[in-house]
């Protein structure tokens, strides 16, 4: 018989996508592989980490053969409809948490998930969170995982804006395709597995961050706060995007490595 001790020494992936991978599998803790590593495995057990163990070594990402991604403490449903969830955007969600007042409107533009509202949601149940996707699929998850994790946010169909013609919002907040056409992280790791539809905006990366930041501005109340996330060298793009457009008291975030992340404004009218 084979221990999980075995089975993870064995696998040939990195022991944390090895870990992650068994206890999916076998439906137990982390806590319980530790104490249980000389345990006897049942073959069935054994059989569905072995298939597991080799669509990662093909590439397929960890959060796709699980089902699941954590953001925010918080695990949410994902597949390959949708981006799986990044640490640097939980910086989106904290600035928006910092920018909106009590009872704010708040609106999330190409959700995927829906961990980014969802997430506001549940931090602050006093904002009405609005969140859009122009694929069903991924409104779909998102739904799937508001449900599971009883938040109550409206969801729309809509190619950014488009189908919230006259609504106005406090605070609005976008994790756009940003990756340009070409770059050679779109054929590595994950990336190959995602939805290229929310990597890439097919042309230079600044093409969707272009159109957010000229239909904001019809779409945010008076001091209302436009956040959005981008690549590390598109911070001062964004920037002047921003201020050419009119959007006040301009800045950029930097993430945890030190690299230009999020940048946003306050729309003064």
């Amino acid at each position: 018989m084979t221990t999980p001790r075995q089975l993870l020494a064995q696998s040939g992936l990195d022991r944390l996508d090895a870990r992650v991978l068994l206890q999916h599998v076998a439906g137990v803790s982390h806590a319980w592989l530790i104490a249980h590593g000389d345990d006897p495995l049942d073959d069935a057990v054994v059989a569905r980490f072995a298939a597991l163990t080799a669509r990662r070594q093909a590439g397929e990402p960890v959060a796709y053969l699980v089902g699941v991604r954590e953001f925010y403490g918080r695990d949410f449903a994902v597949d390959p409809a949708v981006l799986i969830p990044r640490p640097e955007t939980e910086q989106l969600v904290a600035l928006a948490l910092d920018h909106a007042r009590p009872g704010a409107l708040v609106l999330d533009l190409g959700t995927g998930s829906g961990c980014i509202p969802i997430t506001l949601k549940l931090e602050r149940p006093d904002l009405a969170v609005t969140a859009v996707d122009i694929s069903a699929a991924a409104l779909r998850v998102a739904a799937h995982n508001a449900a599971q994790l009883g938040a109550s946010i409206r969801l729309l169909q809509s190619d950014w804006f488009a189908a919230l013609a006259g609504e106005h919002f406090a605070v609005i907040v976008a994790n756009p395709p940003y990756i340009k056409a070409g770059d050679p992280h779109l054929g590595n790791g994950d990336l190959r597995f995602e939805p290229a539809g929310a990597l890439t905006d097919g042309a230079d990366g600044l093409q969707h961050l272009r159109t957010l930041i000229a239909q904001a501005p019809a779409h945010l109340d008076a001091q209302g706060m436009l956040l959005l996330e981008h690549g590390h060298d598109q911070g001062k793009a964004c920037r002047d995007m921003l201020a050419a457009v009119g959007f006040v008291a301009v800045c950029t975030w930097q993430d945890l490595a030190g690299l230009d992340r999020i940048s946003g404004g306050r729309w003064p009218q």
